[in-house]
């Protein structure tokens, strides 16, 4: 890949990284995946189980964006130290459809197809 398209691939990471850490703060929850204190899930005993099933709800989803934007700093870690692109497992380049459907990846289709197995 060309210099000009990691910058266009950070660009891409750098508007998700917003994006999952908006919807991180619309959840109540800090960037590190713990929820703020402010957050409130029903305050009487009768609203003990809602909250309970709510406060399980959002600790599901806090934890799936929190792993998407781990997934998304390592990327962008990977650009800054030249490793972009390349397979963790194997050593040999990611391929640009890959890289295009999931910029995040750092397993190439074959690696991540046998650990899938």
């Amino acid at each position: 890949m060309t210099a000009t398209k990691f910058e266009s691939v950070r660009a891409n990471l750098n508007e998700a990284k917003k994006r999952l850490i908006h919807q991180l703060a619309e959840l109540g929850s800090e960037e590190s995946g713990e929820l703020r204190g402010d957050v409130v899930f029903g305050e009487s005993f009768a609203d003990a189980a809602a909250a309970t099933a709510e406060r399980t709800e959002v600790l599901v989803l806090v934890e799936t964006l929190k792993h998407q934007l781990d997934e998304v700093n390592v990327a962008l870690a990977r650009i800054d130290n030249g490793k972009y692109g390349i397979c963790e497992n194997c050593g040999r380049e990611i391929g640009a459809a890959r890289l295009e459907a999931r910029p995040e990846a750092t397993l190439c289709i074959d690696c991540k197809s046998k650990l899938a197995s």
